[in-house]
């Protein structure tokens, strides 16, 4: 696994995200003429994207990560959480790190985030890749209420970092160790060896809320840009539900590709390579062009 440069990008309000950055060792000419930057879920950070990143740089990709505001090391306001800000944000680091237009990738929450960034800001992109999210629509719950009660987080702070270890290696047996690794970084370790999510509950709940309120119908026939549609089924209730909204968001694109994985929601940490193959493929075929 090569390590990353880790670097501090500035933002708005005198907010600085932290960006991981993997450089070929080898750098080819084609290749590098397309980087990817990475763009995380709700509660996760950017070394989730440690072993697709791994994959894609190797392939000869410049790629980057970024940890958004209130994630993993970045800074953390108590507020900007909401869609037009956190575009802001991933658009100043996209300018700030310079060079050609990237494909932008969003897992989960940072899918509708890249969604929203290619219909806001498509000169930024070379396009998008939304991995299981960017159709994410929580209008299926009447009211900000409902939908707090039914996703709002569990408590975890004051685990044993030991405990969740040991948890997250039960939960994901077949995750290689990157995925494991990536997903510690979610929590920081305190002196007395207990954890604390790096996202504080209400920081959450207002990204939550940000979430409830967004209508990714309305961005879908704003996105000229293309769209690599990531889904993935993991034999949950929650997969025929996902399988409408993907259609929808087929139906509405106006240029999308779609690639189902039999996979969990956090297919980049459980199937690294596989998901850089999917991407790398797009670039090859002339998808990205």
């Amino acid at each position: 696994m090569t390590e990353p440069e880790s670097l501090r990008l500035p933002v708005n309000d005198g907010l600085e995200l932290r960006v991981l950055r993997w450089t070929p060792a080898v750098v080819d000419a084609e290749r590098a003429t397309v980087p990817f930057v990475l763009v995380h879920g709700l509660a996760s950070n950017a070394h989730l994207w440690d072993g697709v990143a791994d994959s894609l740089s190797a392939r000869g990709h410049v790629v980057a990560a970024v940890d958004q505001r209130g994630h993993g090391r970045s800074d953390k306001p108590d507020d900007g959480y909401d869609f037009v800000t956190v575009v802001q944000d991933l658009a100043l680091v996209l300018e700030g790190l310079g060079g050609p237009p990237p494909v932008v990738a969003g897992q989960s929450w940072g899918g509708n985030v890249v969604l929203e960034l290619a219909a806001r800001r498509p000169e930024l992109v070379r396009g998008i890749a939304c991995v299981d999210g960017g159709w994410i629509d929580l209008t299926r719950f009447p009211s900000w209420e409902d939908c707090e009660r039914a996703m709002a987080p569990p408590r975890t702070t004051g685990m044993a970092a030991t405990e969740i270890g040991a948890m997250l290696r039960e939960r994901h047996p077949d995750w290689p160790e990157s995925g494991i690794r990536g997903a510690l970084e979610c929590f920081e370790v305190r002196e007395n060896g207990t954890i604390s999510p790096w996202l504080t509950f209400e920081r959450h709940l207002l990204i939550l809320r940000a979430l409830w309120e967004q209508r990714v119908t309305e961005i879908y026939p704003n996105v000229e840009v293309p769209v690599l549609l990531l889904p993935c089924d993991d034999g949950s209730t929650w997969s025929e539900s996902k399988r409408k909204e993907v259609a929808l968001a087929e139906t509405y694109l106006n240029r999308s590709r779609t690639h189902w994985f039999e996979a969990e929601h956090d297919v980049h940490a459980q199937h690294p390579t596989k998901v850089a193959d999917v991407l790398t493929s797009a670039i090859d075929d002339g998808f990205f062009v």
